[in-house]
Order: C-alpha cells, then sequence, then structure tokens
C-alpha cells in the first residue's frame, strides 16, 4: 500500500487572499495544487497567471462544480464571499473533500453546526482558516505567560484596522447580516484573538458602530466580558490606519505582539514589561504562516490528527459575534452564558 506523501488541493475561487494562499499550497511540503475554479469567465486563470506564473499544469476552471466533481482533489480551499462559506464548504463535504474555510467558517452558529454533521458523516476534516494562529511568535507569547513574569491574564486589547482602498469597496456592499462590512472581514481576527488568551468563553458582549447606508459597518468596537473584572477589547476599522497587534495585561505585567498579519519577510517582534521596571523585547525568526496552516492542515489529513483548530472553536467565535452585531443593533448587552 503506498502512503501518500502529499495532500492534493484544489481553490474553490478566485478572491484576492489567493494573493498568499495560492503560493503558499505550492509552496507547502507537503501540498500539491491541482486546480483553481471561479464562476467569473477568465477569473481562475488570471489569478494562476498573477500570483503563481511559473507554475505548469495547473488547472482552471470557469466551473466550480466541476473542481469538486474532481477525483484528483482531497482537500479545497474556499475563499468565496463570507455568506457563501456554509453552502459550498457543505456542498465540498458531500463530495468527501476536505475543506480549509477561509474565516469566517460560516454567519451563523447554526451553519457550523450544519458543517459539522457533514463533515462527521462523511468522514473530512474541516477547519476555519486562521492563518495567524500558526506563526510561531504566539509561541513565545505564550510561554512568557506560562512562566508567571506578568502575573495572571485580566485584560486583552486587540486592533486590527486599515484604510479602506477603493479596489476594496465591495467589501461594503452587504449589510452585516450577509457579511459585509469590517465585522465579517477583520472582525474574525479581532475577535479570535481577542479569545485565544482567556482559559474560558465570554458571558457577555457589548459593541458598538458606524453603519453606512448599506448597512455594513466601517468601524466596530466591543467589549468582552470574562466576568470577574477579566475583560477583552476589540478594536476594527476600514478608517484607519493599519493596525494588526494586541496586548496582555496582567496582573504584574504585560505583553504586546507588534504585528499579527505578519508578512513572510517580516521580522516578528514581541515585547514585555513588568511592574518592577523589566523592559524587554524580542526580535524572532521570520515564518509564512499561511504554508504553515496548509502544512498544518494537510498533515492533519495525511495523517489523521485533529486540527488546531476546532469546529467547536469555529462556533464559538461566530456566537461571540453574532452577540456584538446583535449588540449594536440593540444597544445592549448581549449575554451568551
Amino acid at each position: 500500500m503506498t502512503i501518500q506523501k502529499k495532500l492534493r488541493w484544489g481553490i474553490l475561487g478566485a478572491a484576492r487572499v489567493n494573493e498568499r494562499l495560492l503560493p503558499a499550497i505550492i509552496e507547502a511540503s507537503n501540498a500539491e495544487l491541482i486546480a483553481i475554479a471561479s464562476r467569473r469567465a477568465g477569473a481562475a486563470v488570471e489569478t494562476l497567471t498573477k500570483y503563481a506564473p511559473q507554475e505548469k499544469g495547473i488547472q482552471t476552471l470557469d466551473d466550480p462544480e466541476q473542481l469538486l466533481a474532481n477525483v484528483d482533489i482531497d482537500a479545497i480551499y474556499l475563499p468565496m464571499a463570507n455568506d457563501e462559506h456554509a453552502e459550498w464548504a457543505l456542498k465540498a463535504i458531500s463530495k468527501g473533500k476536505h475543506v480549509l474555510i477561509e474565516k469566517p467558517m460560516a454567519l451563523t452558529v447554526d451553519d457550523i453546526k450544519a458543517i459539522e454533521s457533514a463533515s462527521k458523516q462523511h468522514n473530512v476534516t474541516v477547519m476555519e482558516g486562521f492563518m495567524y494562529w500558526f506563526h510561531p511568535q504566539h509561541d513565545t507569547v505564550q510561554e512568557i505567560i506560562n512562566s508567571g513574569v506578568i502575573g495572571d491574564v485580566r485584560t486583552v486589547r486587540t486592533c486590527f484596522s486599515f484604510p479602506m482602498k477603493s479596489a476594496r469597496l465591495y467589501r461594503l456592499e452587504k449589510d452585516m447580516a450577509h457579511g459585509g462590512g469590517a465585522m465579517w472581514d477583520i472582525g474574525p481576527y479581532a475577535v479570535h484573538t481577542a479569545r485565544k488568551w482567556f482559559d474560558s468563553e465570554p458571558v457577555a458582549v457589548t459593541a458598538m458602530a458606524k453603519l453606512l447606508d448599506s448597512g455594513a459597518d466601517a468601524s466596530l468596537s466591543g467589549v468582552l466580558d470574562y466576568d470577574d473584572g477579566k475583560y477583552a477589547h476589540f478594536d476594527i476599522s476600514f478608517e484607519r490606519a493599519r493596525r494588526s497587534e494586541y496586548e496582555i495585561i496582567g496582573t504584574l505585567g504585560g505583553i504586546k505582539c507588534h504585528t499579527v498579519w505578519q508578512n513572510p519577510e517580516d521580522v516578528p517582534v514581541v515585547s514585555w514589561w513588568t511592574d518592577a521596571g523589566e523592559q524587554h523585547q524580542v526580535e524572532l525568526e521570520s515564518a509564512n504562516h499561511f504554508v504553515l496552516e496548509i502544512e498544518h492542515f494537510s498533515d492533519c489529513v495525511l495523517n489523521a490528527k485533529s486540527p488546531a483548530l476546532s469546529i467547536a472553536d469555529a462556533q464559538e467565535n461566530c456566537r461571540t459575534m453574532v452577540a456584538a452585531i446583535q449588540s449594536i443593533n440593540t444597544g445592549k448587552v448581549v449575554n451568551l452564558r
């Protein structure tokens, strides 16, 4: 019996994120890109030509259904529009494909539960695509917390923003209920990062936003209540200077991750301090978290391992985000537990 050494991938959609993910699949040591498909005529070949012009033999299709029918493809990377994730993930799963779903996994907890049920029925692996999780810099942050130098974690602050360019205005065309705006675009990172550093889930959430005529949010801020005076603050915007950082404040000091959305060539910087007067900053080795994400997912499928990011985690992130939107719409604190 031959042991499969590489997971064979197909990309379902010609989204801009392919600038990073398509080359990552090609570069990953245990992955092979077989095909890319888009419903827009010529978009698949345009994407391949733009982001991997040196590659030969990769199929480009104008019919996503044709890609799903390809028995030579084991796994799908799904970067379609946010409100299409659930529909196409279920289609891929029904064809026996493993699926890496670009964040958010879906817009409702019920849709994520349906994805979970289908994945069990068809015995496939599904994971939400949070590439940042796989960057080694966060292991360094965890090691600092584990050392006890900052004491018990009491507050987390996350900030994700960039000024919206005209080419990206399509992100503001749909209202929040249909996956539009900053909340469903960069909000998943802000909320997920805020949740990462506590050993429990929030009990309540409150949020406020600047809503456009389309019903999309241009800027949004919120607070997660972890009870006992522990809080996570998240701030996202398409109207502010570029920021992708988080800060963790403990009883004895704090830590800052200066850049969460790392480019492969960027030098990661983590700093920490204590009330006793210590000040530290470390520069870490560069890493491509997109490649690491693909290699992790491929390894999980090839070797029957559980992904680092569970579907239960995706449900909790979605539940928290939906509650934040409810808080915006009602002007009230929304209880989660």
